[in-house]
């Protein structure tokens, strides 16, 4: 992997952005400077439950929300 990041050091750069986008939207979204839970399960569920809330979301802008429901049902 460090061989390929050195013949393009720009991937790097990319993927930073490519990643850190859904996590500022996320803290953006619920505040989180820090989770409301304890425990590494429990922060784990609660990081799902915020994963799953911006999946949906992105998913009903995309696909509008008509979309989705017609994916459910088939």
């Amino acid at each position: 992997m460090q061989k390929h990041l050195d013949t393009q050091p720009g991937m790097m750069r990319l993927r930073r952005q490519t990643v850190e986008h859904p996590f500022g939207t996320l803290k953006d979204w619920v505040g989180a400077t820090h989770f409301l839970t304890r425990t590494l399960a429990h922060v784990s569920t609660e990081m799902s439950l915020h994963v799953l809330a911006y999946n949906m979301k992105r998913v009903i802008k995309i696909i509008r929300f008509t979309g989705l429901i017609e994916a459910v049902v088939a």
